[in-house]
């Protein structure tokens, strides 16, 4: 029985298993095997083709569980069948709610933005887990589809906690925050005031906040200004990919995601089959993964000394193919042996990590919950039921629509009070210029000095359904006298 922290490890596909050996050749000339054994499952493609469309077998998900540490590879999802995406079923599944990116200038790495002296160095927190990555999508009609977008407040007060404990942790002193709270109000709204409310129980940090668009145009401008970002999950991973282009590409932007219990550390670029087995591959992006692993679990000596090596080796001019910088590239091979051989040695045009006395190993075994945890937030609220908005499958006129609507909900507690389609209002008022598709909204909202349940709504719905085709019905409510939610555009 061995004493080591064993660590769950999927090589990946196409270049994955490449580069993998690369980093684990590295890991073993600096001495972290001594404290670590990594357990090799089965994962990606290979259990794709066998059936099953997890992507991953019951014994990797056993040891993942077990070990509470997975180290992986770039992985491929097949196109076409019902397996959804490996990378987001992983960091689902197992709770890991945090994306934790580093974008940093590389010495040796040639960029618009070294040539011009302007240094990049700040992190991306992203919130790993709600949003549209539920990929919970419908048909409507046969030229309407919807994507259902879940925002949580525990959600966002878990990954804005994330980031300023993070930035403390790291002494950073100012955090941003992204988002289009402009346009959505009530869900990037709520990111936004959760960050504001988080922020409080940090004093000492400087925050501000900016939208989306503008967020990502300052970082092509100014990308100095940014030191930590913290965003929504589909926005941060627009942000982080077009971060990982300000420091040289997806090739040197390593991966975290943390949860409470279990975290992922893995390369994010693609599985580049068209040059797998040729030992062209950039092993840069997973071991950087791979020192933020390290760190995670108390080997920060070890790591320090590991990115000194990438850094002298990157700074000496030994890169591989995809590098645009001095000296002639070497293959994925002689790359990890350049960083082997350099270990403990430092860079010398820029400032090499501080290497602490020891490692001190801290990470702690997960704990299997007897029952899933219920994460919540408001729970004193006085919730209060005001209407239902029906969304119909339907080619009439609004004011058609308007008319047999109104008929039908005389004898209802209800009246109609907008029509919208594509979310903008096309009844009572609107514009013959805005165009319709054969997809719209009918809002139902109490009469005067009605209260009702959720029931009523439902039988609303059952007159609206003899008459037309629904596609959609969500129940409108007043939370603590505020609408939960939003007007159509032009109302």
């Amino acid at each position: 029985m061995t004493n080591k922290l064993r660590i769950a490890l999927a090589p990946g596909d196409g270049i994955g298993p490449e580069i993998t050996q690369a980093c684990l050749s590295i890991f073993e000339a600096a001495g972290v095997l001594d404290a670590i054994e990594f357990i090799e499952v089965d994962m990606g493609r290979k259990v794709f083709n066998q059936g099953d469309s997890r992507g991953m077998t019951d014994e990797a998900i056993e040891t993942i569980e077990t070990t509470g540490l997975l180290y992986k590879g770039p992985m491929g999802t097949p196109i076409g069948g019902g397996g959804k995406s490996i990378n987001v079923t992983l960091r689902k599944t197992f709770g890991a709610f945090a994306n934790l990116r580093h974008f940093q200038t590389l010495p040796g790495v040639e960029t618009v933005y070294s040539r011009a002296g302007v240094p990049v160095d700040f992190y991306v927190v992203r919130e790993n887990v709600e949003d549209t990555y539920g990929g919970i999508e419908h048909r409507l009609t046969p030229d309407a589809y919807t994507a259902k977008r879940i925002i949580t407040t525990p959600g966002c007060d878990q990954i804005n906690r994330f980031a300023f404990e993070t930035a403390t942790a790291f002494g950073i002193d100012k955090v941003t925050c992204g988002h289009k709270a402009n346009i959505m109000k009530m869900t990037d709204g709520t990111f936004l005031d959760r960050f504001r409310f988080i922020s409080q129980d940090f004093p000492e940090i400087e925050t501000e906040d900016v939208i989306i668009d503008a967020l990502c145009m300052n970082l092509v401008l100014r990308p100095d200004k940014y030191k930590m970002i913290v965003l929504t999950n589909l926005q941060g991973d627009i942000v982080s990919d077009l971060a990982a282009g300000l420091v040289g590409g997806l090739g040197f932007a390593p991966s975290a995601n943390i949860g409470d219990q279990i975290s992922i550390f893995e390369a994010v670029h693609g599985t580049a089959p068209d040059i797998a087995g040729q030992d062209l591959a950039n092993p840069t992006s997973l071991l950087l993964s791979g020192l933020i692993m390290l760190r995670h679990i108390g080997m920060r000596k070890r790591a320090a000394i590991i990115e000194n090596a990438l850094l002298y080796t990157l700074e000496s001019g030994v890169h591989t193919g995809d590098v645009k910088g001095k000296g002639e590239p070497v293959g994925t091979k002689a790359f990890a042996t350049a960083i082997a051989a350099n270990l403990g040695k430092n860079p010398e045009t820029i400032e090499g990590c501080a290497v602490p006395a020891s490692d001190e190993l801290n990470h702690t075994l997960p704990v299997r919950p007897s029952v899933n945890e219920m994460m919540t937030t408001h729970e004193q609220v006085v919730t209060t039921v005001c209407g239902a908005d029906v969304f119909l499958e339907t080619t009439l006129t609004p004011l058609d629509l308007a008319a047999k609507l109104q008929r039908l909900c005389e004898t209802t507690p209800f009246k109609l009070t907008v029509i919208s389609n594509r979310g903008t209002q096309v009844w009572p008022t609107g514009s013959p210029y805005t165009e319709l598709v054969n997809e719209c909204c009918v809002r139902f909202e109490l009469k005067e000095g009605t209260v009702i349940g959720q029931g009523p709504t439902v039988h609303l719905l059952a007159k609206v359904a003899e008459k037309f085709t629904v596609t959609e019905f969500i129940p409108i409510r007043m939370y603590d006298g505020v609408p939960g939610f939003s007007l159509a555009q032009g109302q």
